[in-house]
């Protein structure tokens, strides 16, 4: 059985990056208030966990190899935490644009989903 090709998600990760952005700089602004090592490590959580984990097709260069599931959750992640941080740390306008966004990159990761979940 041949293995379905990797769909064409170049605008899907541009919604992907954004919504990713948004979370590293959204999270830390929201925790700094709290705690500034926990922004700091929210920082280093966000970033790191995507470059270490991987699934192999998805990225050129993977690091330590885990299944699709694991890359859908690291998104869910960071849509989560991009939402949830501009609500608590952004004017309600800005918030509401950034769960607009979180949105639109949930709806356009979904072909990018369905075959990381055959991976």
């Amino acid at each position: 059985m041949p293995s379905t090709p990797r769909p064409d998600d170049r605008v899907a990760s541009a919604f992907r990056f954004a919504t990713e952005l948004v979370a590293w700089v959204a999270t830390p602004w929201a925790l700094a208030a709290y705690s500034v090592p926990l922004a700091v490590l929210s920082v280093i959580v966000l970033i790191g966990l995507p470059t270490v984990f991987s699934t192999p097709g998805d990225k050129r260069n993977v690091i330590v190899a885990v299944p699709g599931v694991v890359t859908i959750l690291l998104v869910g992640l960071h849509v989560v935490a991009a939402v949830a941080a501009a609500w608590v740390a952004w004017h309600a306008f800005a918030a509401a644009l950034v769960s607009v966004l979180a949105v639109v990159t949930v709806v356009m990761e979904l072909p990018r989903w369905r075959w990381l979940l055959s991976r």
